[in-house]
């Protein structure tokens, strides 16, 4: 096994078990004593059985030695961290070195499937695997302190994707990997932007990502797709210092080498950045007049995830779209209707049919040809039982629990998506191998026969999945 796949093999592979327990009611000196004797640097916290909280040396020097308390008069309610950061024993190990990086903590409390405490992972325990991996990446971006640093780190985030292609790491992880490197070197480009220039910065906003991004699933093409929603008291100078910011910050992803939108879809157009009121506004019209441009910029729209900020700006407007869309359907009809509009290329006998001419001649368009149209089903779906969170597995997952649609339905479905995305991210790596810019193209002469029988299992798998749509939807009984 490659040292780089250590970091996608399950955290119960690394953990460190028997960890030390107590109640928020305990007498901190007896816990103190406990840790000097067992020379350890945490306890956890339980409440019915389950952690909660967690006493680290960190708390005692902050909350007791440096404000000059008496152990002797506290419990350890008066000095644990709450609420705790836990991953499961099943989450992969890049999982905890990212939930580490994006919470400022150097350990995880581990859980099983009950949610009971299994045991504890630390920064070091990581540490001790190959420092040249994606945990050095991220440690590496965290530290970068100017614009040119962060386009090296970029560089090196395709290059790591490249080499990782390769080593048999199931594609879920692979474009997860990529979408957090990425949210790394946004977040920490949003930092140095606002210590170098922007300190005075209003802290009501949110900054999120929409489409493929807000998903989590980006491959090596993708472009941007961001906006900015600001709270309605922002005005004036503020708003002034925010729309300038947010200039700054695209030019600088740009500059960095993550390619703009075509169609603009970016914070520094003001058609991206509106007040909360705009935004509602903006969203209404969208679901209301559902046109082929709002149907597919609206369903972008709700891909959105906050990546900094205000996340209660985003939960406000996602509120007021369910609320929408559980009283007027038309949208999500219509947004059915546009991806069973996507049929799969697939001609007689099941023979994949291809572009003709043009500079993609002898290709196909893996994202039409299926990706898209799953992607969209299923968000539509996912909006209809309000289980619109994560990815487009996550929602597959909760479609099943919510009884939307069978188990065997939704393995089909997602070998199907993994096998079509698999095969994007092989091409688009194909492609910088070779120095040519990437797409959603492959040629079907680059792929063996047994490649090109799970590419048309694919696509009929797409081709069923429309079939459901059509009939889930009674899209038989619209009018063009």
């Amino acid at each position: 096994m490659a040292d780089e796949n250590q970091f996608f093999r399950p955290i119960r592979d690394f953990y460190q078990r028997g960890v030390v327990s107590c109640t928020a009611d305990d007498a901190l000196v007896d816990i103190v004593a406990q840790m000097r004797a067992r020379s350890i640097s945490c306890v956890v916290v339980l409440a019915d059985g389950k952690p909660f909280a967690i006493v680290t040396d960190r708390d005692l020097r902050n909350k007791v030695v440096a404000t000059g308390k008496d152990p002797a008069s506290l419990c350890v309610a008066d000095v644990m961290s709450s609420p705790l950061v836990t991953i499961a024993e099943d989450d992969v190990l890049y999982e905890a070195l990212y939930r580490m990086s994006r919470h400022n903590i150097h350990r995880l409390v581990v859980v099983d499937q009950a949610g009971v405490l299994a045991g504890i992972i630390t920064v070091t325990d990581i540490l001790r695997l190959q420092a040249h991996s994606p945990h050095q990446l991220v440690l590496d971006i965290e530290k970068a302190d100017s614009i040119d640093a962060l386009r090296e780190l970029h560089q090196r985030i395709q290059k790591l994707i490249i080499h990782l292609a390769g080593t048999g790491i199931a594609i879920r992880e692979m474009v997860k990997l990529i979408a957090n490197l990425n949210d790394q070197v946004l977040i920490r480009l949003i930092h140095l932007l606002r210590a170098e220039k922007y300190p005075d910065l209003t802290g009501d906003f949110a900054f999120v990502v929409m489409g493929s991004e807000g998903r989590g699933e980006q491959t090596l093409s993708t472009d941007q797709d961001n906006a900015i929603i600001y709270d309605d008291s922002v005005s004036g100078e503020a708003l002034a210092r925010l729309e300038a910011f947010s200039g700054d910050l695209i030019d600088a992803l740009i500059s960095i080498g993550v390619p703009p939108c075509p169609g603009g879809i970016m914070a520094k157009n003001p058609q991206w950045r509106r007040s909360l009121s705009e935004w509602r506004q903006e969203l209404t019209r969208w679901l209301s007049t559902p046109t082929p441009d709002n149907v597919m910029t609206g369903s972008m729209f709700m891909d959105l995830r906050p990546l900094y900020g205000r996340a209660d700006l985003v939960d406000t407007l996602r509120t007021h779209a369910f609320h929408y869309m559980a009283n007027e359907q038309g949208f999500l009809v219509r947004m059915a209707q546009n991806m069973t509009q996507f049929a799969p290329p697939l001609g007689w006998f099941g023979r994949i049919k291809v572009d003709k001419s043009g500079p993609h001649r002898g290709q196909l368009d893996l994202k039409k040809a299926g990706i898209f149209a799953i992607t969209d089903g299923i968000k539509a779906l996912a909006i209809e039982a309000g289980r619109l969170h994560g990815s487009t597995h996550d929602r597959m997952e909760a479609l099943v629990e919510a009884g939307v649609m069978k188990a065997e339905q939704v393995a089909d479905l997602r070998a199907a998506f993994d096998f079509l995305v698999l095969m994007r991210l092989q091409g688009q790596v194909a492609a910088l191998r070779t120095d040519t810019t990437p797409s959603n193209y492959i040629a079907l002469e680059h792929l063996n026969a047994m490649e090109q029988g799970e590419l048309r299992l694919a696509l009929e798998g797409v081709a069923k999945f429309q079939s459901f749509i059509e009939h889930h939807f009674k899209l038989q009984l619209l009018r063009n």
